[in-house]
């Protein structure tokens, strides 16, 4: 992770690509240790996202707990439930990333109708800048 290293670890120099047509010149970066983000912006590399999820509760051994209806201490009640998370979270991370992405999409190029949204993304990109 980038907030354990030192600043001269995580630095992504910039670099400018003239060879090619006026088309292909670019800025670029030979390493992408931002995650493609810096600032709170993206910055033209890919977009990495990092996730972690909560260990599942299930335990093989029932922990103290109190009846409600008594009042007094218990064991719980070891329930089997899923051994593995990865699948589910894969999926709801994907989702939540899509449903940012496209907010940050729609702020910048949205409008009233996808024509008017898609002539806003298409004259960005032609755009020389």
């Amino acid at each position: 992770m980038a907030a354990s290293r030192s600043g001269s670890e995580v630095h992504d120099e910039i670099y400018y690509d003239s060879d090619g047509s006026p088309a292909r010149k670019k800025f670029t970066r030979k390493t992408n240790h931002a995650g493609g983000l810096e600032g709170g912006m993206t910055n033209g590399e890919d977009i990495i996202v990092r996730v972690a999820a909560k260990p599942i509760s299930t335990l093989k051994q029932p922990l103290d707990t109190v009846d409600v209806v008594s009042k007094q201490p218990t064991k719980a009640i070891v329930e089997r439930t899923d051994h593995c998370v990865v699948p589910a979270v894969c999926v709801i991370g994907e989702a939540v990333a899509a449903l940012v992405f496209a907010e940050a999409f729609l702020h910048k190029f949205g409008s009233d109708n996808i024509a008017e949204t898609e002539r806003n993304y298409h004259s960005f990109l032609d755009t020389d800048y």
